[in-house]
């Protein structure tokens, strides 16, 4: 979780509130007295073993290995709780990495009051060379995200991205420092969530390429540049299976 925000998260917690930390397994939010997450109590505080912060929202855990419910929150089933049981929920950087976050979203509304949702940015994730030279991105999300004030959007993180005209050059992440890796949702009540989806090959490159134009558009020289390599190389191919074809239809039996 963004470190300012938690200061700002337990100012809002009031010493009675029951709260639920939804992915907490890797840097568990102390202040919650329950957890659902796929991986172990015993194995917590993951980010341990990178020299990295194992745990958030004060010193004493508030949790227990009786309150920490091991489930895939992505399964076909209710979390086991009732309607509007907690008073404040916390997803901290777990909606970009499941495969139904919209399922998880649905379940959040239903068992809280109130809550805080943390995501990377999606300037963060479009950068390319964070992770790998040839990758955009984290290779474990699985999900552009957009929040906005009351509504998350979900994308699906296209292949196509990691193509360098679709995503933000690697210099890029220097303006990623802090607030502008992350994003965030403070909501009371509930929330609107929705995959975006596009259709075809063509809306898939225009969107990617519109957000691209949008934030950090490359130099016009470069993708001219590129563009005549690429139907040059188009025009080689076609060339090829032109005289393919017309070799084959004079070979004789």
């Amino acid at each position: 979780m963004y470190e300012p925000n938690v200061s700002a998260l337990l100012a809002r917690l009031r010493p009675d509130d029951l709260v639920l930390d939804i992915g907490g397994w890797a840097c568990p939010f102390n202040r919650a007295q329950w957890v659902i997450d796929a991986e172990p109590y015993e194995t917590r505080g993951f980010y341990r073993s990178f020299g990295r912060q194992a745990s958030q929202g004060g010193e004493k855990e508030w949790f227990s290995a009786e309150t920490w419910v091991r489930l895939d929150i992505c399964g076909r089933e209710r979390f086991p709780f009732p309607d509007k049981h907690f008073d404040f929920v916390i997803c901290s950087h777990t909606l970009e990495d499941v495969r139904d976050p919209l399922a998880v979203c649905e379940e959040i509304v239903r068992v809280g009051k109130r809550g805080y949702i943390e995501v990377p940015s999606r300037a963060f994730e479009s950068t390319h060379g964070l992770e790998q030279s040839h990758f955009t991105g984290l290779s474990h999300h699985r999900w552009l995200i957009e929040i906005g004030e009351r509504r998350i959007d979900f994308y699906p993180k296209y292949g196509l991205i990691h193509d360098w005209r679709y995503s933000l050059p690697p210099w890029y992440r220097r303006r990623l420092l802090g607030e502008g890796a992350v994003q965030w949702l403070w909501w009371e009540g509930d929330f609107e969530f929705r995959e975006i989806v596009l259709h075809g090959m063509d809306e898939v490159e225009a969107e990617l390429a519109r957000y691209v134009r949008e934030t950090c558009p490359h130099p016009a020289w470069k993708l001219a540049l590129d563009g005549r390599r690429r139907r040059a190389g188009h025009l080689a191919r076609r060339a090829k299976e032109v005289f393919g074809s017309l070799g084959r239809g004079n070979t004789k039996v």
